[in-house]
């Protein structure tokens, strides 16, 4: 099998690419993912995901697939990552009761070629009315502090969501049917 280089140092997509039975190795990408463009979600993602991936692909010799991925969630507006705990909070506190979107942007290049398969998924999310209390237990716990919108829909935060519409793995970072299908476009089949 070609050699694929996961672009990203998200645990949760190593563990995702793993349950699948790809081997990889782990590159990550540091480019800089400001929205200076102010695109819309699906474009953000998808053009985010694309920088690091050919971030990775020019600094690899021979030939080696590059795979990643930016998942952001959004409310009325794109949601990153908690800068603090207050932060975290007001997060939380916004999408309590409501449904919000996840998208995830998935870029693979051939780094030899340049070949790109660019796409993004959509999860539609509603997380349960949370009181205060639950919010800060949350918080108290550590694990929204490294996640898009505040919440992580493999651990504790499990318990926040009420329900999903479309894809769970999206939802932890990595829609895998969509890569899948993507990674077929480069001859390479995970069921095979």
């Amino acid at each position: 099998m070609k050699d694929i280089i996961l672009a990203s140092a998200s645990p949760r997509r190593s563990e995702l690419l793993k349950q699948v039975g790809v081997n990889f190795r782990v590159i990550p990408s540091n480019i800089d993912e400001s929205n200076n463009n102010n695109l819309k979600p699906e474009e953000y993602t998808v053009e985010i995901a694309y920088k690091k991936a050919f971030d990775i692909a020019d600094k690899t010799n021979g030939s080696s697939l590059i795979i990643a991925a930016d998942t952001v969630v959004v409310k009325d507006n794109i949601m990153g990552k908690p800068e603090n705990e207050a932060a975290a909070f007001q997060m939380l506190e916004t999408l309590q009761g409501q449904w919000h979107e996840v998208i995830t942007g998935v870029a693979v290049i051939e780094s030899d070629t340049k070949k790109v398969s660019r796409e993004f998924e959509k999860t539609f999310v509603k997380m349960k009315p949370l009181s205060r209390m639950e919010i800060e237990s949350y918080i108290n716990s550590g694990e929204p502090m490294d996640k898009a919108g505040a919440y992580g829909i493999q651990g504790l935060g499990a318990l926040l969501v009420e329900k999903i519409e479309g894809c769970y793995f999206n939802v932890v970072g990595l829609p895998l049917n969509r890569l899948n299908m993507m990674l077929e476009k480069f001859g390479i089949y995970l069921l095979k």
